[in-house]
């Protein structure tokens, strides 16, 4: 204080007036004084300029000379206190140097300065500021001196100016303004005094003693009839409601509620009837609709504060409302001159019940207005359902064209001043429907229900205001197609009930309740209903009404409950032929729109819009596996498909428009809508991939191509996949992604190289709006994060079916020198970038090469889980022996003949990749080593390779029970053998096989089924169940097998490589059933001759029916097999029916179930299960029938579930499923299980597999 001098005191004036300039606006914004404190104490968090103003940096640099030095040293005594041991993090050491620092002398005598220097200063500028304001208010004396000398009259008031220049508003003026307010005082006095009111602070007014008394005094004056002196206390109230806190307010409102309830209960005043309608024109009715509209103001801005206040004021406000609006004029007269309630103004000024929306929503509010609703204004419930009703009989007994008027006028309202009777009714019916809509959005709301009316013998249950709501749709007229899109979409009946219809939907408990049973139902078909059976009825639905109805069905089918109640109805067991569920009339009703085999709409500008719409629905229903079942027999896709097609032909026949030409604008529009319809037809089409047996009917339509295409153009775009769905593409990519055909059409679309080059991007690039002064950090993931979505779509991309068609007989590039601007664009390029890096240009090529290379060795081992893709990749790439190499070259000579392998990321990365493709085995036969270093003095303890055979401790020491094998043996050949002699158990014909071992010596086997040949004796050999010569005869065995089926198979052409040669991967269950005979060859084949015959070859003997003359061609065309048509399509039908998380998961994490199924079922759960289960899924398989196939899957889930759930958190569960073996999962502990599944799903599961064979799809 001593140096602090007078330039000091003016330079901080200077500063705190820039800093209260800068935020003078968020202050005189506040609406109390400990709001504007608030607003200041939370300035930094709020001003991005907070750091600038030069107050703050006075404080910053005072702060820093005074404390600066003791600061430093307590960091330094923490920083040493830290290198002795003691380990504390950077948070506690700043909360220790704080501590310190508040508590020292220091700190209190510089805060004890700083506030006696602050008080200086603040005094200083009140002080000036209370002078300047003297001086001001001399001089407006001055000045009203001049005026009223000038102007002078008798009967000015003493207190003219005198309030103006007071700052608090005293006790004997607010008498004085009571005293001239009264009705026997001249005008001009009660004008006089009602100004000097509005121009004081409300807050004053309403803490002096007179408060109550002056309330009563304006309630009185509110009736007043002169119309500006009514204006005036309008205005009074308008300012109090804005500028007053809520326990003042209400009393405010409560007065005007009151003030408004006796008007309307006094035959004296000028209360419109029906008859005579309204003529807002009317000075008495303008007056009455202003103070309505205040109200309603105040009723739509009061819920966001009244929380901060006690109950009971809030009780107030909904009281007083409710008493109002509850107010009923002697209905003992005609209705057409009745006199008009207060709820019609309401509406008119507020038709869509907003008021009531904003009440209803917090359960502060909603609470206390349902109780009170219940107890004692349950009438005004009573009225709005009565609105409704009386509207809809209306629209049930006049012709539409009388009624449309209502809805007309309203909508141009703006340009109309009277609204008549049917007007007001229409209003009134608007707001009682937005009202009823929103009561029954809540659970509390609906428990009012039933309702009892008037001249009505039963109650009005919940189901009969859907039914009502639901019949107004299609009975009451639609706005016509000239009116303007905003009018006819708000204020419509059939828009209106639709959008309270849509609210109801979206809560899935209230849709439950309200919606889910079949009366709605059946009252939502009723129109369909007589629109196919061409009754009378149908000529008063419109386009309108039905595209409303579908929305309403396209959202109940987009909800679990409501889609099994469109497929199955209420009663599960009755039967669909005399009574069809919703599911099948929408499907028929589709069907015949698609066709245009019937004369509905015939030639309408909204028939496309139409069908649209009803596709929709069915969109949402085979989008779904139960739902597909369904809708198989009305072969949807192919109409569809034909109308695709159709519409095609004729945006190509649409004319180029000549410029200057009338036709112009007429023929873009013409083509504009084609097109639109073209890509809504062919989204319905890309929705059938959502599921196997859909994907199967996609390809048979032949658009998939153009449909993949779409797809990528809507992702590229970033658009939703569809209205209703709640997750994106990932699921429709996997499935397709699962065949062959789906991986070219994603190849021909351009999305995998729009994938790989987005990959690209964020691994070797980094963004383009990156700042070069801002480097990227280094990555702490073997995966960065900017990575993992490519990387995981990927993963869902390379199926083995996938990546044969992709890679199968491609060569490498292998260029001797590569370009830093050359960008992968298709699957070989990534393999050849950053998979197989055997030189040094490859390397050089990358900017980020451990990281990148890292990223391939991880894509690598997952893709290779797949066991016939790593046998592809090994046949052509010689994987395992760059990985060899690689190890080789990085290690380090430590002595004459002792060399050392480097330890790094990318060898411990190769070394566990290594281990996982040349060593099979279940979860308890082989140890894959870690992909991450442990602490200690050893942190990798797992002996590296870079030659074969691997190392013994990779090799688990499993306990093997020989005798349990040859009992399986017998017993599997004479079941087989029993079931083959058996005409009526065999599926497929006998056939006869004569070829001897000369036959087939001469004929070779694929390079990738000579690997899996070797693979299999090396499993076999490890368990103690083959010798050394089985090699040959394992050979022996594929060599006749491959010819047994060519005799069985039928010759086609197609552009697909998987069906241009024979089977494209390793005939694992043959290597499964050769290990299980123990490597008898002549037992082995002649079980599978036998086997051959069953239902069961089918499904675990996959090339069984390659290419196979006994499917229909389309199916074999296609390339896709029945195991992922049939059983995997059950495995995700039953998946959501038996383990709902599980399939949820699997769809919020992008990735299809029948993708892991068909990887598992194809290499016989090799690696994933121990050699005993493996024998357990076959045996019960054979024993039990193929859809035991599904239930062990099934089973599977079950028992992953919880690692799932939590793979699905850490976004990985792609990489989860297929990387990790089955550990504990036993078949003999799901069998009770599995016989649930088998007494619910037998029949149709069954059925279906033996419909393989018929062209029933």
């Amino acid at each position: 204080m001593a140096n602090f001098s007078r330039d000091d005191e003016a330079m901080l004036q200077a500063m705190l007036r820039q800093l209260f300039q800068s935020v003078k606006e968020k202050i005189t914004g506040a609406p109390s004084l400990e709001c504007a404190e608030e607003i200041l104490l939370h300035l930094e968090e709020t001003d991005e300029n907070f750091h600038n103003y030069e107050f703050v940096k006075y404080l910053r640099q005072y702060i820093c000379n005074t404390l600066g030095s003791m600061i430093e040293e307590e960091m330094e005594k923490c920083t040493s206190d830290q290198n002795q041991g003691e380990e504390s993090g950077y948070d506690t050491v700043v909360q220790h140097v704080t501590k310190k620092t508040q508590e020292s002398k220091e700190y209190k005598e510089m805060m004890h300065s700083l506030k006696n220097i602050m008080i200086v200063v603040v005094e200083s500028m009140i002080n000036k500021f209370e002078e300047d304001e003297l001086r001001i208010q001399e001089r407006q004396k001055k000045l009203q001196k001049e005026k009223s000398s000038s102007y002078c009259t008798d009967n000015c008031s003493d207190s003219d100016s005198s309030f103006n220049q007071s700052y608090k508003f005293c006790q004997g003026k607010i008498q004085l303004i009571l005293d001239q307010l009264d009705p026997g005082q001249p005008k001009e006095v009660r004008y006089e005094a009602l100004q000097t009111l509005c121009s004081a602070p409300p807050s004053d007014v309403l803490n002096c003693e007179n408060w109550t008394t002056l309330c009563e005094k304006l309630t009185v004056s509110l009736a007043d009839p002169d119309p500006v002196f009514s204006d005036r206390i309008l205005k009074f109230y308008a300012q109090t409601f804005t500028l007053s806190p809520l326990h003042m307010t209400k009393e405010i409102y409560a007065s005007l509620a009151k003030h408004l309830e006796l008007y309307f209960l006094s035959r004296e005043n000028h209360v419109p009837t029906l008859s005579a309608g309204v003529d807002v024109t009317n000075p008495h009715v303008i007056r009455l609709l202003k103070k309505v509209r205040l109200l309603n103001e105040y009723q739509k801005e009061v819920p966001s504060f009244w929380i901060r206040h006690p109950e009971k004021y809030m009780e107030e406000i909904v009281e007083s409302t409710l008493s109002l609006l509850s107010v009923k004029h002697d209905q003992s007269h005609l209705v057409s001159r009745k006199i008009l309630d207060p709820i019609y103004f309401l509406a008119l000024v507020d038709a869509k019940a907003v008021w009531f929306k904003k009440w209803m929503h917090a359960y502060y509010s909603r609470t206390i207005l349902l109780r009170l609703l219940e107890k004692k204004y349950k009438s005004l419930i009573t009225t709005a359902v009565q609105q409704c009703v009386q509207y809809f009989e209306l629209c049930e007994t006049v012709k539409a064209d009388e009624i449309l008027r209502q809805s007309k006028h309203y909508g141009n309202k703006q340009k109309n001043f009277y609204y008549s009777g049917q007007d007001l009714q229409y209003i009134y019916f608007i707001h009682s429907l937005c009202l009823l809509g929103r009561l029954l959005f809540y659970t509390q709301g609906r428990k009012l229900f039933p309702i009892k009316l008037k001249n009505k013998k039963d109650s009005v249950s919940l189901t009969d205001l859907l039914v009502l709501f639901t019949q107004l749709i299609y009975y009451s007229p639609s706005c016509p197609k000239t009116t303007s899109a905003a009018h006819s979409e708000n204020y419509s009946p059939a828009s209106m009930v639709t959008e309270v219809l849509r609210i109801l939907c979206d809560q899935k408990e209230c849709a439950i309740e309200c919606l889910y049973n079949n009366t709605v139902i059946e009252a939502l078909l009723q129109p369909i209903h007589n629109l196919m059976k061409g009754t009378e009825a149908a000529s008063h639905c419109s386009e309108t009404a039905l595209i409303h109805i579908a929305d309403i069905l396209a959202r109940i089918a987009s909800v679990e409950e409501g889609l099994i109640l469109l497929l199955y109805g209420e009663n599960v067991n009755s039967s669909e032929e005399e009574n069809p569920t919703g599911a099948h009339v929408i499907a028929q009703f589709s069907k015949k729109l698609l066709d245009e085999d019937s004369p509905i709409f015939s030639g309408s500008e909204m028939l496309p819009v139409v069908k649209g719409a009803f596709i929709s629905v069915c969109r949402q229903i085979y989008g779904t596996c139960e739902g597909l079942q369904v809708l198989i027999p009305y072969s949807l896709h192919e109409s569809v498909a034909k109308a695709w097609k159709k519409t095609c032909l004729l945006s190509e026949r649409i004319p180029t428009p000549v410029e200057g030409s009338d036709s112009v604008s007429s023929v873009s529009q013409e083509s504009q809508n084609i097109m639109a319809w073209e890509e809504n037809l062919l989204d319905d089409l890309l929705n059938f991939a959502a599921t196997p047996k859909g994907l199967l009917l996609l390809q048979k339509t032949g658009a998939i191509n153009e449909c993949v295409t779409l797809m990528f153009n809507r992702y590229a775009k970033k658009l939703q996949i569809s209205r209703h769905k709640k997750f994106g593409y990932g699921v429709v990519v996997a499935q397709v992604a699962s065949t062959a055909a789906g991986a070219i059409a994603l190849q021909n679309s351009g999305f995998i190289s729009a994938l790989i080059t987005e990959l690209w991007a964020n691994l070797e690039c980094g963004r383009d709006d990156v700042r070069v002064t801002h480097p990227r950090s280094t990555p702490v993931d073997p995966i960065d994060r900017s990575c993992q979505k490519p990387f995981l779509v990927l993963v869902n991309l390379l199926s083995y079916p996938a990546v044969y068609e992709l890679v199968g007989n491609q060569e490498l590039p292998n260029k001797a020198e590569y370009s830093l601007r050359e960008v992968p664009t298709c699957l070989t390029d990534i393999i050849d970038r950053l998979i197989i890096l055997n030189s040094e240009a490859k390397i050089r090529s990358l900017f980020n090469y451990e990281q990148s290379h890292i990223f391939g060795l991880r894509l690598l081992s997952v893709i290779c889980c797949n066991l016939d893709t790593l046998l592809l990749l090994e046949a052509q790439y010689q994987v395992s022996e760059m990985l060899l190499n690689a190890q080789e070259e990085n290690t380090l000579e430590t002595s004459e003949n002792c060399r050392d392998f480097i330890i790094d990321g990318l060898s411990v990365e190769r070394n566990h990749v290594l281990v996982r493709i040349n060593l099979i085995g279940g979860p308890l036969e082989r140890i894959l080593p870690p992909r991450v270093l442990e602490k200690g003095d050893d942190p990798y303890p797992w002996p590296m390779f870079s030659s074969y055979p691997l190392p013994n401790c990779y090799l688990s020491e499993v306990t093997r029970n020989v005798d349990t094998k040859h009992a399986l043996v017998e017993l599997l050949e004479k079941f087989v053998f029993h079931l083959s002699e058996a005409s009526s158990e065999c599926y497929f014909p006998s056939v006869e096989y004569t070829a001897t071992d000369a036959n087939v010596k001469s004929e070779s086997l694929s390079s990738v089924q000579q690997l899996g040949i070797k693979m299999a004796v090396r499993y076999g050999t490890s368990l103690n169940l083959l010798k050394d010569d089985a090699e040959n005869h394992l050979s022996w065995v594929l060599k006749h097998c491959e010819r047994f089926l060519k005799q069985q198979q039928a010759p086609i052409k197609s552009s697909l490589l998987c069906l241009q040669e024979s089977y494209a991967g390793h005939d694992w269950f043959v290597s499964s059933l050769f290990m299980i005979m123990l490597g008898d060859k002549e037992k082995t084949f002649k079980f599978l001759q036998q086997f051959s015959r069953l239902l069961t070859s089918a499904f675990l003997w996959l090339p069984r029916l390659h290419i196979s003359r006994y499917l229909p061609v389309d199916i074999v065309e296609s390339g896709i097999h029945p195991v992922y048509f049939c059983s995997t399509h059950y495995i995700e039908m039953l998946l959501k029916a038996e383990v709902p998380l599980v399939f949820s998961a699997f769809h919020m994490s992008g990735f299809a179930p029948s993708q892991i199924c068909l990887q598992w079922v194809t290499q016989c759960f090799w690696n994933y299960l121990d050699w005993i289960e493996i024998c357990h899924y076959i045996a019960t398989c054979v024993f039990l029938g193929p859809d035991y196939q599904v239930y062990i899957c099934i089973a599977i889930f079950k028992h992953l579930q919880q690692d799932i759930l939590q793979h699905t958190q850490t976004q990985d569960l792609q990489v989860f499923l297929k990387e990790e073996a089955l550990h504990g999962f036993r078949v003999s502990d799901y069998f009770e299980y599995m016989e649930i599944l088998e007494q619910n799903y037998r029949p149709a599961l069954l059925r279906d597999m033996q419909n393989i064979r018929v062209q029933s799809t």
